[in-house]
């Protein structure tokens, strides 16, 4: 898939004032300071779409991108620390896990995993939630290239290893960089697919 044209269209942090669902959707979160506005502006071949900021919980709204005219691209607010107070990151939450349960239009959730840290509690727990409730989700690792690939083989066999503590199977995942590009066709290829079935 090529992204010829993305655009901004809304934010806000009321379900019911998302974009009407008649498009597939596709929704990227992760914990702060993962790099998914980074991603984001990879994919889509755009340097500023998504803001993105040294501050970990800069992304406080839901915010919706179109592309193609075809399907939606969701930028979610970060999970886990920000330096926020923690009355706020509660309403943050609670509006995250209303729009993942009630989005029918949600076709993939990709959950962005810095590929250079141990398996974080707060990630596993996430996941565990998503599968639980049944949303379809990705694993996306990134950072990848700030790793030697012999590290990436061991950082991605551990995570394995703990995911199959709770899991049957590995959930699908995919390993990017946002400096290098890596994994962008593999991503846009498999939402193609995904809207295509």
């Amino acid at each position: 898939m090529e992204i010829k044209e993305a655009r901004f269209l809304i934010s806000n942090s009321v379900i019911e004032k998302c974009p009407v669902p008649d498009k597939p959707e596709y929704a990227f979160i992760g914990r702060s300071n993962v790099g998914k506005s980074s991603l984001i502006n990879m994919l889509t071949n755009k340097k500023s779409l998504a803001k993105i900021s040294g501050n970990p919980g800069k992304t406080r709204l839901i915010n919706h991108f179109i592309i193609n005219e075809e399907w939606y691209l969701v930028d979610l607010p970060g999970y886990g620390y920000a330096k926020v107070p923690i009355n706020e990151r509660k309403k943050w939450e609670k509006f995250l896990r209303k729009y993942i349960l009630q989005r029918e239009n949600l076709y993939c959730l990709f959950v962005l995993i810095d590929s250079r840290h141990e398996p974080q509690a707060v990630d596993l727990e996430f996941m565990e939630w998503v599968g639980i409730s049944e949303i379809p989700f990705s694993i996306i690792f990134t950072k990848t290239d700030k790793l030697k690939p012999e590290e990436l083989e061991k950082n991605l066999k551990v995570y394995q290893e703990k995911m199959f503590e709770t899991w049957e199977t590995m959930p699908g995942y995919f390993i990017s960089s946002a400096e290098t590009g890596e994994g962008k066709e593999d991503i846009l290829n498999f939402i193609e697919s995904v809207n295509q079935s």
